[in-house]
C-alpha cells in the first residue's frame, strides 16, 4: 500500500464550520441593533464585531483575546460571524477593558434574546421537572488563577487562589441565565438579592411554569429567602424554593438522644450498623419587617457500624435539614430527592470550566473577566441550543442516548466541522465533506433558523 502525497490543495477549507450556526443565531435576534446605536464608533471596528468575534472564540472554546490573530485571515470567520473586520488582539482587549463596566447591562440583554428565541414557531424548551416545577439551580464554583497578579483574585474555599462566579441554570438542559463574576473571598450569600432582582424576573419572562429555586447550604439566609419571597410577590408568579439549612451551633447529640428515646420515632434501616429517620415542622423566615412561612425537613442518620464494616465504640450521629415553601403535597421524602436532582449543575459548571476552558481568565481587570464570564453564558446557551436542536435526532451522529449533550460533544460535532466556501452565481455556498455524519442535522437545523 502506497504512502499519502501531501498536496496543498488550490482552496481554502475551514475547520469551524459550526461558526456558521452561531452567525445565524445571532442574525436572529439582530445583535447589531442591540449594540451600534447604543455604542457607536466614530472610526475603526463596530463594536458589534468586537462582541461577535469574541463569542465565536468562546464558541469554538477559547477565551484568550491573542487566539483572534489566528481568525484575522480566515474569511470564513468573518463571513459566518457576518463581520465587517475581524479586530486583532491589542484591538479586542482594549475595546472589552475600555467598555466593560458599560457592556454589563448590554451581555444580560443578548442572553435574554437568545434565551427568548424561537426555533420553527417553538420556544426553548428548557426542561421541567415531573412535579412540574422548573428549576433554578443557583450555585458558586471556584477558577484556579494561582500565581497571577489578577484583580480580585483571592483565597477560594477549596483552597487555591481564583474566583468564585455565581452561576444560574433554568431548567433541567442547563441553560445559564446568568455568569455573575465574584472575588474569589466572598461569600455564597453575600449580595445574592442583588442576582435575584435580575435571574428571577428574566426566568418568570422565559417560562410560564412555576420556578423552583434549590441552593445549597451557603445560601441559608433569611434575607435570601425573604428576597424570592418578594419577588414571587412582586411578579405575581408562582415560585418555591428548597434551600439546605446549615446547623450551626445546632445541638446534634440532644436532638439525637431525644429521637432515640421517642417511641414514636419511626426508623428506617439501610443497612447493618446504619439507619435514619426524617420529620418536619413549620418555621418562620424573619428579615426585617418580612414574615415568612415555611417548613424545614430534617434528617437524623445514625451509624453504629461504619463503612469498612468496623464496629463504633459510641453512634455517630449525622443531622440534615432543607428549608422550604412547596406546598404540603410535597412530603418530606420528595422534597429530599428534589434538592438531590440539585446535583446535577455540578455537570453545567465543569462544562464552563473544562469544556468552554473558562477557569484561567484571561485579563487583569476584574471588570473585563466580569464581562468575560457575562458573555460566556450567552456562548454556553448558544451551543446549547444548536446541540438540543441537532444532535437528538434519528440521523444524528451515533452517541448513547442522553436528555442533554455536553458543549464538548456540541464543540467536537458541530463546531468544528470542515467545511470549503465557495462563491457561486452570486452565493456563498458551504460545502459539507461526503463523508460527514452530521450534515443532516446541521442542514436542517440552518433550515429551521432560516425560516422561523
Amino acid at each position: 500500500m502506497t504512502d499519502f502525497v501531501i498536496k496543498q490543495l488550490p482552496y481554502d477549507l475551514s475547520n469551524q464550520a459550526g461558526l456558521a450556526l452561531i452567525g445565524k443565531h445571532l442574525k436572529r435576534i439582530n445583535i447589531n441593533a442591540l449594540i451600534d446605536p447604543a455604542f457607536p464608533v466614530r472610526s475603526g471596528i463596530a463594536n458589534s464585531d468586537i462582541l461577535k468575534s469574541y463569542l465565536g472564540l468562546l464558541c469554538l472554546g477559547k477565551n484568550d483575546f491573542d487566539a483572534i490573530e489566528g481568525q484575522r485571515k480566515d474569511t470564513f470567520f468573518a463571513r459566518a460571524l457576518h463581520l465587517r473586520a475581524v479586530p486583532s488582539s491589542p484591538t479586542l482587549r482594549q475595546r472589552l477593558d475600555a467598555h466593560a463596566p458599560d457592556w454589563f447591562d448590554l451581555a444580560e440583554r443578548i442572553n435574554a434574546a437568545v434565551l427568548g428565541t424561537r426555533i420553527a414557531g417553538k420556544p426553548v424548551d428548557f426542561g421541567a421537572l415531573p412535579c412540574g416545577y422548573v428549576p433554578l439551580d443557583l450555585d458558586t464554583f471556584a477558577m484556579d488563577n494561582s500565581g497571577t497578579a489578577k484583580e480580585h483574585v483571592g483565597r477560594t474555599y477549596i483552597g487555591v487562589d481564583g474566583y468564585c462566579p455565581l452561576a444560574c441554570y433554568l431548567g433541567t438542559q442547563g441553560y445559564c441565565l446568568e455568569l455573575a463574576l465574584r472575588p474569589g473571598t466572598q461569600h455564597s450569600a453575600c449580595e445574592t438579592e442583588y442576582n435575584f432582582e435580575r435571574v428571577l424576573p428574566l426566568a418568570a419572562r422565559l417560562t410560564p411554569e412555576p420556578l423552583l429555586a434549590r441552593a445549597d447550604s451557603g445560601f441559608d439566609s433569611a434575607k435570601l429567602m425573604c428576597a424570592i419571597d418578594q419577588q414571587a410577590k412582586a411578579l405575581q408568579r408562582k415560585m418555591a424554593f428548597i434551600i439546605k439549612w446549615n446547623p450551626r451551633s445546632t445541638p446534634v447529640e440532644t436532638i439525637a438522644r431525644a429521637k432515640v428515646a421517642d417511641a414514636d420515632t419511626r426508623w428506617t434501616v439501610l443497612r447493618e450498623g446504619k439507619r435514619q429517620c426524617v420529620w418536619s415542622e413549620a418555621v418562620q423566615v424573619k428579615h426585617e419587617r418580612h414574615v415568612l412561612a415555611a417548613r424545614r425537613v430534617y434528617r437524623l442518620s445514625e451509624r453504629t457500624i461504619d463503612r469498612r464494616g468496623q464496629q463504633m465504640l459510641l453512634p455517630e450521629y449525622v443531622l440534615e435539614g432543607w428549608t422550604s415553601t412547596l406546598p404540603q403535597a410535597f412530603t418530606p421524602e420528595s422534597i429530599m430527592a428534589l434538592y438531590a436532582d440539585h446535583g446535577r449543575h455540578e455537570q453545567f459548571h465543569s462544562e464552563f470550566k473544562t469544556d468552554m476552558d473558562l477557569t484561567r481568565l484571561p485579563s487583569g481587570k476584574f471588570d473585563t473577566n466580569y464581562l468575560v464570564c457575562a458573555l460566556a453564558a450567552v456562548a454556553m446557551n448558544l451551543l446549547r441550543l444548536i446541540g438540543q436542536h441537532t444532535l437528538h435526532e434519528p440521523d444524528s451522529p451515533v452517541r448513547h442516548s442522553a436528555q442533554r449533550r455536553r458543549v464538548r460533544t456540541v464543540i467536537q460535532e458541530l463546531m468544528v466541522k470542515a467545511a470549503r466556501m465557495v462563491e457561486h452565481a452570486r452565493q456563498w455556498v458551504l460545502g459539507l465533506g461526503a463523508n460527514d455524519p452530521a450534515f443532516a442535522v446541521f442542514a436542517r437545523h440552518w433550515r429551521a433558523l432560516d425560516s422561523a
